[in-house]
């Protein structure tokens, strides 16, 4: 996956933007756990090739895209299975942009939607409000192709939104800030290369994006603002319309917010990998973001196969912190707004582990090393309370810790004493009772 971080633009020289100066708030490196929520017109249709190991490294990969809201461009690649599979189900006849008006999101309610999210653990919400296809999920007074005027007939980002408060979450928003393929008639992406060719630059859609970023500003405020893709080179200069001004808009209206790496300009607030194992601490604040399964919108292919299942999950979330990262992990809605069991139940189980292990996770940062090299595998996060150390292998039954840890006072999480046996090489064990051998992982702490 690309680093967008890397990619800053036109050279404008003297006349270079003035860009913010905002830096990370600590309320986001407190938070670590963000949902991500792809929901759109891909839902409809709910599908993608499912790859059993997560993608194809082949030159014809975005004709198989493992990504179900890539759908509006797979489906223009003629012999793709997607096209195919669209012929098959909705005939020649029917285009992609059509499945709008077959989308019947009857079964949403926000509340009890986000608080699902919120009991996995979320501090943060960011639904989509336009991915690529253009369709945007808010009454927006730039252009009809919105869910409030077709389809659900529903403004369902300040749905969302509206919910998010209500139970003291942090609430952002996703935007697609340089591809919209309603807007354009570029033919089908089919390369990393035409990722960035086939796109709108000129000023008029550069415009239309700032103007449609202001509205979620002005009306949602959000705390992030997530924006995918970078920006449109035509909005990369000093013009109120630019990307620097709009930014400079949302840091006066939103003190607190942040914004995140993908914008292609010499500015950006944390930074984003995807689908990326990070293999030690990153110094900058981070996010790791992906979708239960291969995909981030819902893919009906996908089966237990394909999907983190809870165990893997709060793994996962573990090493991330460990390693001063966030992790944003996507819940993908069926067309009806219903969340699939598959994704439910990892979600429950994160949320459980949490309730009893929130304070090795929460408000925490990184030790001196992420974890250790030999022996059974652990991470550590550190806080006021002291070190926290998270056994991934807890059926393992014991494990070692480092002389920097040995000797002191630790408790697991529900408050009992660890047991410990000393070595005469100044490292101890610490071994780990039967109630929690079963666990997907088990934490204590180290009081120094």
């Amino acid at each position: 996956m690309m680093n967008f971080e890397k990619r800053t633009g036109p050279d404008f020289g003297a006349a270079a933007p003035h860009y913010p100066s905002q830096t990370v708030p600590d309320w986001y490196r407190d938070a670590k756990l963000g949902f991500f929520v792809h929901w759109g017109l891909y839902s409809v249709p709910a599908w993608a090739v499912a790859h059993p190991e997560g993608g194809v490294l082949t030159e014809d990969a975005y004709a198989w895209h493992q990504y179900a809201e890539w759908y509006g461009n797979t489906v223009r690649i003629a012999g793709s299975p997607t096209w195919r599979r669209h012929q098959e189900l909705y005939g020649p006849g029917t285009s992609y942009e059509d499945l709008a008006d077959l989308w019947d999101a009857s079964a949403f309610d926000a509340d009890a939607f986000v608080g699902e999210l919120v009991g996995a653990g979320a501090k943060y919400v960011v639904p989509t409000t336009k991915h690529h296809e253009g369709f945007c999920l808010w009454d927006t007074a730039t252009t009809g192709f919105n869910a409030a005027a077709r389809g659900p007939r529903r403004d369902l980002i300040a749905e969302f939104h509206d919910a998010t408060r209500r139970v003291g979450a942090k609430f952002g928003v996703y935007f697609s800030g340089a591809l919209d393929w309603h807007v354009g008639d570029f033919p089908a992406i089919e390369s990393d290369t035409d990722l960035f060719r086939y796109r709108r630059n000129d000023e008029q859609f550069s415009r239309y994006a700032a103007a449609q970023l202001d509205e979620l500003v002005q009306r949602f405020s959000p705390d992030v603002l997530w924006n995918d893709i970078e920006w449109p080179d035509g909005g990369k200069g000093a013009e109120e319309f630019g990307v620097a001004a709009l930014l400079r808009r949302y840091f006066d209206a939103v003190p607190g917010g942040v914004v995140n790496d993908r914008w292609g300009v010499p500015y950006h607030g944390f930074l984003t990998r995807e689908y990326t194992h990070i293999p030690d601490i990153v110094d900058a604040p981070w996010e790791s973001t992906r979708g239960l399964g291969y995909s981030f919108g819902f893919n009906q292919a996908e089966d237990e196969r394909h999907s983190l299942s809870g165990a893997e999950l709060i793994r996962l979330l573990v090493d991330v912190v460990s390693k001063n990262g966030n992790l944003l992990i996507n819940v993908g809605p069926a067309a009806d707004g219903s969340i699939p069991d598959l994704q439910r139940a990892a979600m429950r189980e994160l949320g459980a582990w949490l309730t009893a292990n929130g304070e090795t996770i929460y408000g925490t940062r990184p030790w001196v090393r992420f974890g250790e090299e030999t022996g059974a595998p652990r991470r550590y996060t550190r806080s006021g309370a002291g070190t926290h150390v998270i056994a991934l292998d807890p059926a393992a039954g014991e494990l070692e810790l480092p002389a920097e840890l040995a000797g002191a006072e630790a408790r697991w999480a529900d408050g009992t004493p660890v047991d410990l046996l000393a070595r005469p090489d100044g490292t101890s064990t610490a071994f780990v009772p039967e109630t929690l051998r079963g666990a997907p992982a088990a934490a204590f702490t180290v009081s120094r």
